[in-house]
């Protein structure tokens, strides 16, 4: 559904050319007719002082209001975004900001604008009107910008499918093949059959040779919870800004897979002045949603306070798959207190490098490195395995490294 945006705009006002140009014929005039002593020049301005005067009882400024249809547009990167700007009164344009670039403009018959805009990355960019508007008999002009839309550009996330963590998954049917026996389609053993046992399970030929029945067992199929922890905490310039991109399409990819695989899939973000949080479900539509709570597109999560997750973004027995530069102190205790309540947590390091924004010596970096995997080893015997995720490899491969977890605590 399309809900256009009604903006109200603040108007600056002061005088406008018309204006400005009569005061100057009338100080003319006069300061000639006082040096020159010529009275005629009194009464030639004398039409004009009144026409300045007249502003006083011309009629009140209007009220000007802006609408944007759509008032929030959501597409993905390379995408175009077509947005109609129209105002009550007055002449209208639009402007972008940078990153943004128009690709068609528009004038239409009422005064609005209609145009077509797109983004190669990805990111909140607000559609700008300029409004000017005469009053008081075209003496004085009011002028106002306002965000008439957003377009929110969406991250594009690689095909490839992400894998899980390899650990005990809930007790319902999915696509994620276990080692569990149950309803299935893969082998698993046979043995003898026990009263109970459902006759279409039951091997005949294996059954005919040894002389009594015997049933095939299978491997069932489990589903998951997929829950994305999301670190907003502000990082510091050079290799953490590149970070922040990392984390959205890592992020995006992570929910893509889990989506993909039937299995359910939810978002929390920590950092920002209100952590938002989104519940895990299942759908296309949930795949959209998540990325309005990436994006912070107001309505579509629920808020939280605090530096925790909280215990309703994550059902029983959900993976947690972290992305973040594990800078932050806050957030590192946040993903322990996941690992507490039995999650299975992993933490993907996003960062590359020193976070030095102008470079560091050879021995700081390499001092820097050796912190950090004494940081991983640490993290890891608490419960929370951190993975590298380098600059040449995919997310998909930096998944492979996290160790199998065959139970919870």
């Amino acid at each position: 559904m399309i809900e256009p945006r009604v903006t109200d705009v603040e108007l600056h006002w002061r005088a406008s050319p018309l204006a400005r140009s009569v005061l100057t014929c009338v100080a003319g005039a006069l300061a000639v007719a006082v040096i020159a002593l010529r009275w005629e020049l009194v009464v030639f301005a004398a039409p004009l002082t009144g026409v300045l005067c007249s502003v006083y009882w011309q009629r009140p400024p209007p009220a000007v209001r802006v609408r944007g249809e759509p008032g929030i547009h959501r597409c993905f990167e390379g995408e175009p975004a077509r947005v109609t700007v129209s105002a009550d009164a007055g002449a209208l344009s639009l402007d972008v900001v940078a990153g943004m670039t128009v690709q068609e403009s528009e004038r239409r018959a009422d005064g609005g604008q209609t145009v077509v805009v797109s983004a190669d990355r990805w990111g909140r960019y607000p559609v700008r009107a300029q409004v000017t508007v005469p009053a008081r008999g075209g003496l004085i002009e009011g002028r106002g910008a306002v965000d008439a839309a957003d377009v929110y550009v969406f991250p594009l996330a690689p095909p490839q499918s992400t894998v899980i963590p390899r650990t005990d998954l809930l007790d319902r049917l999915g696509t994620h093949l276990t080692r569990y026996v149950g309803p299935g389609v893969e082998y698993a053993d046979v043995r003898r059959y026990v009263p109970g046992d459902q006759l279409r399970t039951v091997n005949w030929p294996v059954s005919a040779r040894r002389g009594s029945l015997h049933v095939t067992e299978r491997l069932t199929d489990r589903a998951a919870d997929v829950v994305v922890l999301v670190d907003n905490y502000h990082q510091p310039p050079g290799p953490a800004t590149e970070a922040t991109e990392r984390t959205a399409r890592g992020a995006v990819q992570v929910v893509q897979s889990a989506l993909r695989s039937g299995d359910r899939a939810g978002v929390v973000t920590l950092g920002d002045r209100r952590p938002r949080w989104l519940g895990a479900d299942i759908g296309r539509r949930q795949f959209y949603r998540v990325l309005d709570v990436l994006l912070g597109v107001s309505g579509s999560f629920e808020t939280t306070s605090g530096t925790l997750a909280p215990r309703a973004a994550l059902p029983p027995g959900a993976i947690v798959i972290a992305f973040t530069t594990l800078l932050d102190t806050e957030f590192a205790l946040a993903l322990i207190d996941l690992r507490k309540r039995g999650h299975t947590v992993v933490a993907v390091d996003v960062l590359q490098g020193a976070p030095f924004p102008g470079g560091c010596d050879e021995l700081v970096a390499r001092m820097w490195a050796l912190q950090r995997s004494f940081m991983y080893r640490d993290m890891g015997t608490i419960g929370v395995d951190v993975v590298a995720w380098r600059e040449d490899d995919t997310l998909d491969q930096s998944m492979q490294l996290v160790p199998a977890h065959r139970g919870r605590r």
